[in-house]
C-alpha cells in the first residue's frame, strides 16, 4: 500500500468512525459489526478476539485504586467474599486484607455494637480469622453444642432463691442455709445459716435475704454474723432488690405492699400502696433515657403482680409515686394470670412475658413496642431480652429466639426440674451478648435452676480443651 492509499484509507477510515458513532442506533450498530465479522479472515478474527478479552474481560479490582477496590469490597457478604478469593491471587490478597469487609460481615453475623465500636480502631487483628471464630460459636449455639452443664449438691431441703454476679451463684435453700458456688469450678465456697430464703442477692461483701417468715436479714459473708433485719412486712417477702450508692433496700411482699428500708441502719422509709395481688418481683435500676418523668441516671423501681407492673418515682424516697402502670394489652384476651416471671428492665425498655407473648414497653413513652408472640405463653419465663437473642424458658428447653424474625436459634433440654410459679428459683447469667455476640468467647453461667433432690443444675457456656479448637 503506497502513501496515497494510506491516505484514502484513513479518510474512509475516519469517515466510517464518525457515521458509526453519530448516524447508526444501538441495532444498526450490531448489524454493522455482524457484516464485518462475517468478513474477516483468520488473522482478523484472532485480533479481534485478543482485543476483546482485554475489554470486555478486566480485571477492575487490579485497575482501581486500593481504597476504592477496599471500599467495594466492604459491601460484600461473607460468601460472596469468599468466592471472590477464589478468582486469582491479587484478589485472595485483596480480600483477605480488607478488614473493613470482615468487620462488616462480623456485625451482619450479630456482633454486638458496643463490641464493634471499641474493636473497629484495633489494629493487628485478622478480621476473616476472627469472622470464621465467631461463624462457628453461632453454628455451635444452633446445633446446640454451645453449653454444656454441671449438678451442684449440697443443700438437704429444696432451695427457693437463685442470685447470679461475676461469676459466683448465691442459692438459699428451705434447710436455713445460703450457699455461695464457683460456678466454674462448681465448688461451694461459702455455707451461712440464715433463715427460710424465697429470694437472695449478694456482693462481694454482704448477702441479703427475703424470707417467708416475713422478714428481711443481711448477712456478713466473711463471719456469717447477721448484720441488719427488716421487720414490718405482714405476709412472705417474695423480692428485694438494693443500692449501695443510695443506701436503699426495697422489698415486695405477699401483703401487697412494697417497702424501702435504708439499708444501713434498717429503718422503714416508706411503704407503697397500689398492688392488689402479692407483689412477686421487685427491680432496683437507674433510667438510660430522657422523658417527661425521669432524667438519665435517676433511680426508678419497678414493682410487678401478676396482673400490673407499677413503676416509681424514688426522688425523694419518703415520698415516691406511682407514675405508670404497666398492664396487659386491652384489646387481647388473656387467660387469669397476665404477667409470668421474670420481669425485665435495662434502663430503656421494660420487658415482660405474659399469657399473650413476650411485651415490651418503650421506657422513654412507656408505649407498648412490641409483641413477640410465642405458641404456648401460659408457660413461658422471659431470661432475658436483647437486640440481637431473646432467651426463654420454655418448659423442659432452654430457647435462644432472634429478637427481629422470633425464629428459634437454639435450643437445649433441660432435665426435669422443680418450677417455681414466682420464677425466683430459676437464674439466667450475664444477658450482655443477648445484644450481640461479642469477639472473645463467652464464660461462665448461661443459666441455672433447682431440681427436685434439691440440687442445682447449672448450664454454663462450653470452653475448647486447652490447645483445641473445634472446626
Amino acid at each position: 500500500m503506497n502513501k496515497m492509499d494510506c491516505d484514502k484509507f484513513n479518510v474512509w477510515r475516519d469517515q466510517l468512525v464518525k457515521t458509526f458513532e453519530s448516524d447508526l442506533d444501538d441495532e444498526q450498530r450490531c448489524g454493522t459489526l455482524d457484516h464485518l465479522i462475517a468478513a474477516c479472515g483468520a488473522k482478523q478474527l484472532g485480533h479481534l478476539a485478543t482485543k476483546l478479552e482485554g475489554l470486555v474481560k478486566r480485571d477492575f479490582l487490579h485497575l482501581l485504586p486500593a481504597e476504592l477496590g477496599n471500599y467495594l469490597l466492604a459491601w460484600l457478604d461473607a460468601e460472596t467474599l469468599c468466592r471472590c478469593c477464589l478468582v486469582n491471587r491479587h484478589w485472595n490478597k485483596m480480600v483477605n486484607g480488607c478488614a473493613a469487609a470482615w468487620q462488616n460481615a462480623c456485625c451482619r453475623l450479630g456482633l454486638n455494637p458496643a463490641e464493634r465500636e471499641q474493636r473497629f480502631d484495633q489494629n493487628g487483628v485478622d478480621w476473616k480469622v476472627t469472622y470464621r471464630d465467631f461463624a462457628l460459636r453461632l453454628r455451635q449455639l444452633r446445633e446446640g453444642c454451645a453449653f454444656d452443664s454441671v449438678t451442684l449438691q449440697g443443700h438437704s431441703a429444696r432451695v427457693y432463691a437463685l442470685h447470679y454476679r461475676d461469676g459466683k451463684l448465691a442459692s438459699g435453700s428451705d434447710d436455713l442455709t445460703a450457699r455461695l458456688w464457683d460456678v466454674t469450678t462448681g465448688q461451694c465456697l461459702k455455707v451461712l445459716q440464715t433463715h427460710t430464703c424465697a429470694d437472695i442477692k449478694f456482693d462481694d461483701n454482704k448477702l441479703i435475704t427475703a424470707s417467708f417468715d416475713n422478714t428481711i436479714a443481711c448477712w456478713d459473708w466473711d463471719t456469717g454474723t447477721r448484720l441488719q433485719r427488716f421487720s414490718g412486712h405482714c405476709g412472705a417477702v417474695f423480692s428485694i432488690d438494693y443500692s449501695d450508692r443510695l443506701d436503699l433496700l426495697v422489698s415486695g411482699s405477699a401483703d401487697t405492699t412494697v417497702k424501702l428500708w435504708c439499708l444501713s441502719d434498717g429503718a422503714l422509709l416508706n411503704t407503697l400502696q397500689g398492688h392488689s395481688e402479692w407483689v412477686t418481683q421487685v427491680i432496683l435500676r437507674e433510667a438510660c433515657v430522657e422523658s417527661d418523668t425521669f432524667t438519665s441516671g435517676e433511680p426508678v423501681l419497678l414493682t410487678m403482680d401478676k396482673a400490673e407492673i407499677k413503676v416509681w418515682s424514688l426522688k425523694h424516697s419518703a415520698e415516691s409515686q406511682c407514675v405508670k402502670t404497666l398492664t396487659s394489652p386491652s384489646n387481647m384476651a388473656v387467660h387469669s394470670q397476665t404477667f409470668l416471671p421474670r420481669l425485665q428492665f435495662d434502663g430503656t425498655h421494660v420487658s415482660c412475658a405474659s399469657d399473650v407473648g413476650i411485651l415490651v414497653w418503650n421506657f422513654q413513652t412507656f408505649e407498648l413496642r412490641k409483641l413477640i408472640p410465642y405458641t404456648d405463653s401460659s408457660n413461658l419465663i422471659l431470661l432475658g431480652l436483647g437486640s440481637a437473642f431473646t432467651f426463654v424458658l420454655d418448659h423442659q428447653y432452654l430457647r435462644l429466639l432472634n429478637t427481629h424474625t422470633h425464629e428459634t436459634v437454639s435450643s437445649w433440654r433441660l432435665p426435669a426440674y422443680r418450677r417455681s410459679k414466682r420464677g425466683s428459683n430459676f437464674v439466667a447469667g450475664a444477658v450482655r451478648w443477648l445484644n450481640g455476640l461479642g469477639l472473645d468467647a463467652e464464660v461462665g453461667l448461661v443459666f441455672a435452676t433447682s431440681m427436685s433432690d434439691h440440687s442445682l443444675h447449672v448450664v454454663r457456656w462450653r470452653q475448647p480443651a486447652a490447645g483445641k479448637q473445634d472446626r
